[in-house]
């Protein structure tokens, strides 16, 4: 068996056995259900929650949330990571601002969010936007820094305007760096909505975690719990393929290849 064939083996197969493990642990100390249940009861409770068709209304608030964050924090980022990347001084001048911002504990934050933007959709957004942002647009400004010297001496040389530089050195350069940061972002998005949904919501999968915990019934906030880690391990793999489209010339793509 082949290493590339034996990458698409050896998660399933771990995964299978951490199951097994559960089921054991559950049965041979007879664990309570309220405490953990077991995973043939949590799959049970899966079937149900996803024969529910208030469910996907659920997922897709949530999806949306994650989703809208991730690509404001994703405008917003490369934009002022690309500028603070071309303007040396300007990052000089407001980097303690932005280190100071990015330090700041976040959640800290949602009450402030729902008092600006209310219970809704759009504090979560808010939420996922701001705590994606951060890593989207320190990998941009490393991105534009670690363009050679070089290249844009060959650019000045040809009498290549900023614009030109940008487009056809820097931003290309960076492009590995802005999807790196891209894919942590996501992941940050999706806790973002997940803990504005824990703490201020009325709908999506974080707000039916806190209503299964509520009324006492732990399968089904198994159930939901395994929903949200797939709908984070889908948006992440997305982010991840995207990456190796666009970037397939990177060293990091074509070694995941030879893997």
């Amino acid at each position: 068996m082949t290493r590339h064939t034996l990458k698409w083996f050896a998660t399933p197969l771990l995964l299978a056995v951490l199951i097994a493990i559960w089921e054991i642990y559950v049965r041979a100390f007879s664990v309570s259900p309220f405490i953990l249940p077991s995973p043939a009861e949590v799959g049970v409770a899966l079937i149900d929650v996803l024969s529910d068709p208030k469910t996907y209304y659920q997922i897709w608030v949530t999806l949306f949330e994650t989703i809208a964050g991730f690509l404001i924090a994703v405008a917003i980022g490369v934009l002022l990571g690309g500028l603070l990347g071309k303007l040396r001084w300007l990052e000089t001048t407001i980097s303690p601002l932005i280190v100071g911002l990015q330090v700041m504990p976040k959640v800290a934050l949602i009450p402030l969010f729902i008092v600006w933007f209310g219970f809704g959709i759009t504090s979560k957004v808010v939420l996922a936007a701001v705590i994606a942002f951060f890593p989207i647009m320190t990998n941009t400004i490393l991105g534009i820094k670690s363009v050679e010297r070089g290249h844009r001496d060959v650019m000045q040389c040809l009498n290549a305007g900023r614009w030109e530089t940008f487009r056809d050195v820097e931003f290309p350069n960076a492009l590995p760096y802005i999807l790196t940061g891209m894919e942590v972002g996501i992941v940050l998005a999706t806790i973002g909505a997940i803990v504005g949904e824990y703490l201020g919501g009325s709908e999506g999968l974080g707000y039916m975690a806190v209503a299964t915990l509520n009324a006492f019934d732990v399968q089904r906030m198994f159930a939901v719990i395994v929903l949200l880690t797939l709908l984070g391990l889908i948006l992440y793999f997305a982010v991840v393929m995207l990456r190796r489209r666009l970037t397939p010339w990177h060293q990091s793509v074509s070694t995941d290849a030879r893997i």
